[in-house]
């Protein structure tokens, strides 16, 4: 069997929360300068003394909603050791089919979006960036599809053609938040691609045993992604109120944290890196859930 420190890389969603102070954080940092210097206390954190660091990767979230560019990734990368990854989430500008009718887009809202899948502006805005900021520390690239804007199969075949078409030599990972995608074929495209499922603990998706036990209990590609999100059955607002600042556990989420060790067990008997990564809205404090599931295995 692999070495679990090895294989299994915890992280959180983001790391830009203030709750977290005196718990990941205990230096001072400039106002306004928080989420652009913190990475270096938090890649170091250990909640006890001797332990190795518990997070040895962390998602930039942001970038769904405008890409990183190079010298704002190479500034990322400089405060975390090697073998650190980043795990990004792609600009939703080549993960929507349509935009929501939100204020926020201006414009754009309600309307179809011309640059859904479009390989060359993900290989320009988000790939090219990446490459040259983070280098060897870039790890997978996550692909979020809302519930809404386009049907199953319709999806499904335009995805199998968008990954056909991206640049071989990275990990790609898709994050659904639709169960009626879950299926064979679905399943079938992600691993004539290598493309990981991400297993997503979500307010609408099936629990994360569910999902693996729908694609038969085999991982899509030569690695695995686990994202913890929210509790089953809770809108994002919602939780979101019920869990700030973010500073404890408010619930814990037995299931999820049981389906979570068993999906990591496989993994690592299996030989796959997995990346783990935990939001403050599953349970109120994400660096205490990582805490909880590495003492659990």
């Amino acid at each position: 069997m692999n070495s679990l420190s090895d294989l299994v890389r915890f992280g959180t969603s983001s790391w830009a929360y203030e709750g977290w102070q005196g718990l990941v954080y205990h230096r001072a940092y400039p106002k306004g300068r928080f989420s652009q210097d913190t990475l270096a206390e938090y890649a170091a954190h250990t909640f006890h003394d001797g332990e190795s660091p518990l997070f040895r990767t962390v998602g930039i979230d942001h970038s769904f909603y405008h890409p990183a560019d190079a010298n704002q990734l190479a500034h990322y990368a400089g405060q975390v050791p090697d073998g650190f990854h980043f795990c990004q989430k792609v600009w939703e500008d080549i993960t929507v089919p349509a935009y929501a009718n939100l204020p926020r887009y201006g414009a754009r809202a309600g309307k179809s979006n011309p640059h859904f899948l479009d390989v060359s502006l993900f290989h320009e805005s988000v790939l090219t960036p990446s490459i040259t900021g983070l280098g060897g520390k870039l790890g997978p690239f996550i692909f979020e599809f809302q519930r809404w804007g386009i049907e199953a199969p319709a999806f499904l075949n335009q995805l199998d053609q968008f990954l056909e078409r991206l640049p071989s030599g990275q990990r790609y990972a898709v994050e659904i938040r639709n169960p009626a995608l879950l299926g064979r074929r679905y399943a079938d495209i992600l691993r004539a691609r290598n493309v990981a499922h991400v297993y997503n603990h979500w307010t609408s998706m099936p629990p994360l045993a569910s999902q693996h036990q729908v694609l038969d209990r085999r991982f899509s590609a030569s690695f695995a992604v686990l994202r913890l999100l929210t509790p089953l059955g809770l809108a994002y607002e919602k939780a979101v109120a019920r869990y700030k600042p973010y500073n404890r556990v408010v619930q814990e989420q037995p299931r999820m944290r049981q389906d979570t060790v068993l999906i990591i067990k496989q993994a690592v008997h299996e030989g796959i890196p997995i990346y783990v990564l935990a939001n403050n809205r599953a349970e109120g404090c994400s660096p205490l859930t990582v805490q909880a599931l590495k003492a659990a295995l």
